[in-house]
């Protein structure tokens, strides 16, 4: 830490006041799985705590509408919790924007309840990477960065959500408002396990297609029905045609049917779309039309079509590349060699990035296996990557720009 100034260095030196590890076993002992609204609400109440150590206004911000499709077809309201939204200094030269989310992909009855401590040394537990860590990560960076000098020209907003697991549909527009003016973003999503960050990522598209045919008795007068699973089916096939290697195509499920003797009137079908830049979800949106209509006459069924890309593509430009080189250069001063590569995988990094903000979003812990019950983080990095966060917004901020 010799590159260091002395004011980056007692900045650093800040970090050990944060309980992180604690704080991260805290969290993650609630299940806190996006459907799960009671421990949603749980996670939200202890976060809202921890983050008032923070100045600024911080609020739980009701979920914005959003829907789904039933198993019966119908299109129904879906319930999420509370985001927490925290606004420090509006008015500071330098704004910025960080990003986590408080829910996990393991619902309530998921046998992956409990925190184990490995041999090797890691913490395995539901949620503890991905991202009850990034979040002890971030609250870190940001009460060291409250003691420095520089804390009165930077002025930021955190917005953690409970919906980032199943697409960040409710909170998808407090990420956009938030996003606005600012400089730069960090959202906390894991790194792996050896430190390497996600460079650019595709984007994501989810639908779910229903097919509305027409029901008959499968012997004694089949041909007088319409089919919905056949249907389905050809919808599917004639959607995975569009595959390239830019583009990829998953159809997922088909949900309908009933008994043998009865010509099925309903059908679901769905399917994700990951496009690797914004004309294929052109393409891919073409095609989903195309494809609708030729099946719906070819036979004699009613489509409708329910969903949309909501995660765009986000790739390196000109903005991230510098961010990077920030962070990278803070990484290289704390004694770590930072870098990224290209991701598959989706996070709300994509939404900023949409917005035209500049971000990094694994700035989280060091981890592995998330979205399985063998997820762990690795301790050290939780304070290891706080001062790695604090020492880029401080650079950010006194540059007051990439």
């Amino acid at each position: 830490m010799n590159t260091l100034s002395t004011s980056e260095q007692a900045t650093i030196a800040r970090i050990g006041e944060t309980p992180v590890l604690a704080l991260t076993e805290r969290w993650a002992a609630i299940n806190s799985g996006t459907r799960n609204l009671s421990g949603l609400a749980a996670v939200a109440g202890e976060l809202a705590d921890a983050f008032a150590v923070l100045p600024g206004t911080l609020v739980l911000a009701d979920p914005a509408p959003a829907e789904t499709v039933l198993a019966d077809g119908s299109v129904a309201a879906l319930d999420h919790g509370r985001h927490l939204h925290l606004a420090v200094r509006p008015d500071a030269p330098v704004q910025m924007l960080l990003t986590g989310h408080m829910d996990t992909v393991f619902p309530a009855d998921h046998p992956f309840q409990a925190l184990r401590w490995q041999e090797d040394g890691s913490l395995s537990g539901p949620g503890v990477a991905d991202m009850k860590g990034g979040l002890a990560v971030m609250l870190a960076a940001l009460s060291a960065i409250e003691a420095s000098p520089l804390a009165a020209r930077i002025g930021y907003e955190v917005l953690i959500g409970s919906d980032e697991e199943t697409g960040s549909f409710s909170s998808a527009p407090l990420i956009a408002r938030a996003a606005r003016g600012k400089v730069a973003a960090l959202t906390y999503e894991p790194a792996l396990p050896d430190g390497t960050l996600a460079g650019a990522r595709g984007g994501t598209g989810n639908f779910s297609i229903v097919v509305r045919g027409r029901s008959a008795h499968a012997g004694r007068n089949p041909d007088d029905g319409r089919n919905a699973v056949l249907a389905a089916a050809a919808v599917a096939l004639r959607l995975a045609e569009a595959r390239s290697p830019r583009l990829s195509v998953n159809p997922a499920r088909i949900e309908g049917g009933g008994p043998n003797n009865v010509v099925p009137n309903l059908a679901i079908l769905r399917v994700n779309f990951r496009p690797a830049d914004l004309g294929e979800i052109e393409r891919a949106r073409a095609h989903i039309d195309a494809t609708v209509s030729a099946t719906a006459a070819a036979h004699d069924v009613a489509i409708s079509v329910h969903g949309g890309f909501n995660r765009p593509p986000k790739p390196i430009d000109a903005g991230a590349a510098r961010l990077f080189g920030v962070v990278k250069q803070a990484g290289a001063d704390l004694g770590l060699d930072i870098a990224w590569r290209d991701t598959g995988g989706v996070c709300d990094g994509n939404n900023i990035a949409a917005c035209g903000v500049p971000v990094v979003d694994t700035m989280g812990v060091r981890g592995g296996a998330i979205h399985s019950d063998r997820e762990f983080l690795i301790p050290d990095s939780l304070t290891e990557r706080a001062a790695l966060s604090a020492l880029t917004i401080l650079r950010i901020a006194e540059k007051g720009s990439l």
